[in-house]
Parts: C-alpha cells; sequence; structure tokens
C-alpha cells in the first residue's frame, strides 16, 4: 500500500465467536486488508484474509479471541503488513450498547471497558463478546489509542415521546429502561450517503432507512437527525430478524414462564436464538428461504409473509410520522441482495408516491443506485452499507484531537 501503516485505522467487529476485521485509511477509504475469523473456541476454526487482492485462508483450532486476534496479526505480517511492528493510527471498535453513558465515539481506556462490561445486562450476546474483542486487541497493540464506536450513539437524542416506554416512571429512571435504537453506525452512514446520491441537503429530506441483514432495523430520520427506530431497550423490538422475533405481545414472556416452566434464561435463549425466521422456518439464512419456498415449503412462505408484514407496517407508521418521505432506503445483507423483499415491502404504494422499478431493481449492480422512476416523487434506493469506514472516520476524529 501506498500509504504507511500509521495513516490506517485497524476496525474490529468481535462478536460471540467471531472476528470481523478491516484495515483502512479512513480518508481515501482503501481496505489495505480485511478478514474474518470464525467459530473461535471450536476445533475447526478458520480465518479468512484477504490483501492486495490475495485471499488466505487457514483452519485450525483458535481457543479464544486473544489467540484469534493474535492469528490476525500473523497474517497481517505474512502479507505485508505488520502491526505490532509498524503500529497503526487507532483501532476502532464497534460496541452495540452505550446505554446512556456513551453517545459519541469514546477513547477505551479501564474505566470505559468496565462501564462496557456493566452495560452487557442490556446486550448480553453483544457487549461482552465486542469486549473481549476490545481487550485482546489492548494487550496486542498496547501503544494504540483504541476508540469504541456505539451502535446506540445515532438514536441518543430521540424525542422524548418516541424514547420513553408507559411503564411506571421510577422503575425506568432506576434501571435505564428507554428506547436506544440500534445498528446506528449503518443508520447514519447511509441516510448520509442518500443526500449525496440525491445531491440534497440533509436538512432538507425526509428519509426512511432499512437496515436489514440477520439482524434488522428501521429508521425515520427528519433533516439529517432521527426521530424514530424500531429496536429498542435491546435489540429484540421491532422487525423480524433471523433469529429474533422483533415486536411481540410482552405478555408472551409471563405465559411461557408460567405454561411451559421456562425460566429467564430460556426465555432469553428462545427470543434471541431461535424465534424469527428461524423460529418459523427453521432456517435465518434468507437465501435458504428462498429456496425453501420456491419447493412450496409453507412454513417458508409464512415465515417470508410475516416478514414483509412488518415491514410494510413500520414504513406506514414512519411515512406519518414524517408526515411524508422523500426518499427509502434498503441496506445490509438482504436489503442490498434481495429484489423481492424491496418489491414486495413497496408493492401497491404508487398513490403514495412510492415505486420501484422492476428492471432496476433487479439489475446485477452492487453500487448505490436508485431503483424508482425516475420521475417517482419518492426517490427508493440500495445503498450498501460501509460501518467499517464510518468506525475507522469516527476513531480517526477522536484521535486527531488528542494531538
Amino acid at each position: 500500500m501506498g500509504e504507511t501503516a500509521e495513516d490506517f485505522v485497524l476496525v474490529i467487529n468481535s462478536g460471540s465467536s467471531s472476528i470481523k476485521y478491516q484495515l483502512l485509511d479512513p480518508e481515501s477509504s482503501v481496505v489495505a486488508a480485511s478478514g474474518i475469523v470464525e467459530r473461535i473456541g471450536e476445533d475447526d476454526s478458520v480465518i479468512q484474509h484477504r490483501a492486495d487482492g490475495e485471499s488466505t485462508e487457514r483452519r485450525e483450532p483458535i481457543a479464544d479471541h486473544t489467540a484469534g486476534l493474535r492469528l490476525v496479526f500473523e497474517m497481517f505480517a505474512a502479507t505485508g503488513h505488520d502491526l505490532r511492528r509498524e503500529g497503526v493510527r487507532a483501532v476502532g471498535h464497534r460496541v452495540v450498547h452505550g446505554g446512556e453513558v456513551f453517545y459519541r465515539p469514546t477513547l477505551i481506556d479501564d474505566d470505559v471497558a468496565a462501564a462496557i462490561s456493566d452495560l452487557s445486562a442490556l446486550a448480553p450476546l453483544h457487549n461482552p463478546a465486542n469486549l473481549a474483542g476490545i481487550e485482546s486487541a489492548r494487550a496486542l497493540l498496547p501503544d494504540a489509542p483504541q476508540v469504541a464506536v456505539f451502535d446506540t450513539a445515532f438514536f441518543h437524542g430521540l424525542p422524548a415521546a418516541a424514547k420513553t416506554y408507559a411503564i411506571d416512571a421510577k422503575v425506568a429512571a432506576a434501571h435505564g429502561i428507554r428506547k436506544y435504537g440500534f445498528h446506528g453506525t449503518s443508520h447514519e452512514y447511509v441516510s448520509g450517503r442518500v443526500a449525496e446520491l440525491l445531491g440534497r441537503d440533509p436538512g432538507e429530506l425526509n428519509q426512511i432507512v432499512f437496515h436489514l441483514g440477520n439482524g434488522a432495523s428501521a429508521s425515520a430520520i427528519r433533516g439529517g437527525r432521527p426521530v424514530d427506530t424500531s429496536m429498542g431497550l435491546t435489540p429484540l423490538e421491532g422487525l423480524v430478524m433471523g433469529t429474533r422475533p422483533g415486536d411481540l405481545d410482552p405478555g408472551i414472556v409471563a405465559h411461557l414462564a408460567r405454561s411451559a416452566h421456562l425460566d429467564i434464561d430460556q426465555i432469553d435463549t428462545l427470543l434471541n436464538r431461535d424465534s424469527g425466521i428461524k423460529g418459523l422456518s427453521g432456517v435465518n439464512d434468507f437465501r435458504e428461504l428462498r429456496r425453501l419456498i420456491e419447493t412450496g415449503d409453507e412454513a417458508a412462505r409464512l415465515a417470508y409473509d410475516v416478514y414483509v408484514h412488518r415491514l410494510r407496517r413500520y414504513l406506514g407508521a414512519y411515512l406519518i410520522e414524517l408526515g411524508g418521505v422523500d426518499a427509502i432506503t434498503f441496506t445490509a445483507g438482504v436489503g442490498e441482495n434481495s429484489p423481492q423483499v424491496r418489491a414486495d415491502a413497496l408493492a401497491g404504494l404508487a398513490r403514495f408516491g412510492i415505486e420501484v422499478d422492476p428492471a432496476a431493481n433487479t439489475a446485477e449492480n452492487r453500487a448505490a443506485r436508485r431503483i424508482s422512476p425516475p420521475d417517482a416523487p419518492v426517490a427508493v434506493l440500495v445503498v450498501p452499507t460501509n460501518e467499517e469506514l464510518a468506525i475507522a472516520r469516527a476513531a480517526r476524529q477522536v484521535v486527531d484531537r488528542l494531538d
């Protein structure tokens, strides 16, 4: 790479059994290397590393996140980027839940790490894994500034009416119960790109953004700032997801405890890991779901219909909440790669100025693009998200302020 490693930011997204990473220049957007470590803690762990247009794969047992990240650094060194010798400008970490404490990118020290750990009660599937990546990176790159970028930050300033749950106010205040929202890094990045693509000032636009991956969320954005979002206290609320149900009657939890004799941990597992598309169809990969539908599988068809029904419900709610919309955007794995979901979610809405051009929608194109007719009042777009770039830019800004 033409730049030195010290110009680059290492972005780490640490999951419960995986580490996704990129080494990139936040100014030029050049990615020097990227990869993923999967199945950490298992005998068949694997790392896939890509640098300078070449891909390398290694399979060997990886005991924990520290061992995984150490192997990542070995792969970097083997491909000409010895991070421990050359250093990096910063390490940016995706952290899912910032609670009320963190609402901007934050330089990590021992106190910040402890606070992220304390917030694990609000994101038990995410924050502990994020923290494992942070602790491993701090041990392996002790001289590099480490910056946490929080999924909840973009939604910190939601209007009171949107973020407040109608439960006992004292109980809510004592336990930090409010709508926090998630995927904020993606929603902020994508809505900004939409304004660029339309050649409009973000302050002039009303937008609805659908981040549709294995986790899924929607946001209503007015003038560049969110006024509502589908995820809530935790990433369980809102849209139907790969393994999570989204909105459901909270009485279901008490009913399962009394009738099915499930304890709180069993219910938590059911709702986080065994619900959503997987709970209805047996699979959580959308490609596999489509394959099952094509074979006539009725459970898969129902799962898909429930998924789309929920999308349309949120679309309608946000359309009214915003008082009209200028742009509707799809992003993330399903949002970027499923023309059928996009078409079905917006079907029959021409009277609201919302249309999808079939040819543009189904064209083989991975670039950011408009898929509505040119003269349609509402722009419908597909915009690939780039959370890594957004995290790298945020981390770079924090470190630059230290100089």
